[in-house]
């Protein structure tokens, strides 16, 4: 179900007083929150790794070979999800990249405005349930 034009016009008044009050929060909503994702899942990941040489250090100390298995395969699932989170992690001031080809797409045209981009999100999942 399709905004009314009132949402639509109550929507952008609240995206310009966000913007007018605080320009600084407002950007920060808009680009941060998958760097801010990465870095977490990156500090998560390498809290289990060393979890995992925990695990490892224990199961050798008590002789028990289970549990130094279970360490190494924490410690092994937990640097993969380091790496691919530290690979995926935008670089400050960086756009993320959601692919080359849109990525390539946008650099010629002027940065939209949330409304636009939520609204264009909204007509395409609307155009996908329609075709199914």
């Amino acid at each position: 179900m399709p905004l009314s034009e009132h949402e639509q016009r109550m929507l952008e008044q609240m995206e310009r007083a966000l913007y007018a009050e605080d320009p600084k929060f407002a950007t920060a909503l808009e680009g941060s929150g998958l760097r801010t994702y990465t870095r977490r899942r990156v500090y998560q990941a390498v809290a289990g790794f060393l979890v995992g040489i925990a695990l490892l250090m224990a199961g050798m100390v008590a002789k028990q070979v289970w549990l130094s298995v279970v360490g190494f395969l924490v410690m092994l699932g937990c640097a993969v999800l380091a790496v691919t989170g530290w690979r995926k992690a935008p670089k400050p001031g960086e756009q993320p990249a959601a692919g080359a080809a849109p990525q390539a797409r946008r650099q010629g045209r002027p940065k939209r405005s949330m409304m636009d981009r939520i609204e264009e999100r909204w007509q395409r999942r609307r155009d996908e349930q329609g075709g199914h």
